[in-house]
């Protein structure tokens, strides 16, 4: 690592965040019925646009980083709760986690007590964690390694941490230095520094279908979170960013309408592909998106 890349750390980390919002705000347009339409026409819906907690919680991850240097487990987890909104759309296991931590308890007690003490398999470290991996483009192993800190605070299950380690070793490597890799450069990258899984073996079979153009018969086969669990979604959202890595619409468009838990599955590729210049969204979709929270550290108007 050289002084001048690390120096570009916060840039491309908030550069990650801002398509990551974007992806959400507008992926979550689409669970409304009325907007259906607009989905099988590729025309927008009116704005502003309104995030969800996948850009909720990765303004955490961000603002931890900023202050930090790298994740800090307490402060990550005392970041979600003193910062949760109920109305941007939280699951129920991690809003009971995270009032218990805003009541004084202690989120390892209650991250591996959920699910029978199994811990969450969800994909809900994976949606929030892109800017992380932009952070440490010049240096992806460490990025799977702060990704998998960064997941304990909510998800103790292996395939919802490897879910996480697996996001932001995309983004590590679209925006490391002579990135963004090829599509199939990008997953057997992503492969290579995640450990064995089910998370694992779906971005194997998402490398095997590359030369599919359909995103709905993709979906079909690895999923696309209707389950919400990492290996629902994960593989699906890589395959798709990909695929996409230089056109930021086109990965949107091919990712919403394979249907699913489309805010994250489309969260997940805005963040990897926005991790590295030009690959963020267009300047009209921003301008249409709810702007980052005034309690982020050099948050600005998307």
């Amino acid at each position: 690592m050289t002084a001048d890349l690390s120096s570009l750390r916060p840039a491309r980390a908030l550069a990650s965040l801002r398509g990551l919002a974007v992806g959400d705000a507008l992926g979550s347009r689409f669970f409304e019925p009325s907007n259906h339409p607009l989905l099988r026409s590729g025309d927008l819906p009116a704005g502003p646009w309104r995030w969800s907690d996948d850009t909720e919680m990765a303004c955490s991850v961000l603002a931890v980083l900023l202050d930090h240097g790298r994740v800090d487990q307490d402060a990550l987890a005392h970041s979600f709760a003193l910062h949760y909104d109920a109305d941007r759309g939280y699951g129920s296991a991690v809003s009971r986690l995270l009032a218990a931590v805003r009541e004084g308890g202690d989120w390892r007690e209650s991250s591996s007590a959920l699910f029978k003490g199994q811990g969450s398999w969800g994909n809900g470290a994976a949606m929030r964690i892109a800017p992380l991996g932009a952070w440490y483009a010049d240096d992806p192993e460490q990025a799977t390694h702060q990704a998998e800190i960064s997941a304990y605070p909510t998800h103790q299950h292996r395939e919802g941490v490897v879910g996480a380690m697996a996001v932001a070793a995309a983004a590590a490597l679209v925006a490391a230095p002579g990135g963004p890799p090829s599509p199939e450069a990008l997953l057997d990258g992503v492969v290579a520094l995640v450990p064995r899984s089910a998370v694992g073996a779906g971005l194997r079979r998402a490398r095997d279908m590359l030369d599919y153009r359909d995103s709905t018969t993709v979906a079909a086969v690895l999923g696309c979170g209707r389950r919400t669990s990492a290996h629902d979604t994960v593989p699906f959202a890589l395959w798709s960013a990909a695929r996409g890595l230089d056109d930021f619409e086109g990965a949107f468009w091919a990712t919403a309408r394979a249907g699913g838990d489309v805010d994250t599955t489309c969260a997940i590729v805005g963040g990897v592909l926005a991790s590295r210049a030009p690959g963020g969204p267009p300047a009209s979709w921003s301008d249409r998106t709810e702007p980052l929270p005034g309690w982020l550290p050099g948050a600005l108007p998307l």
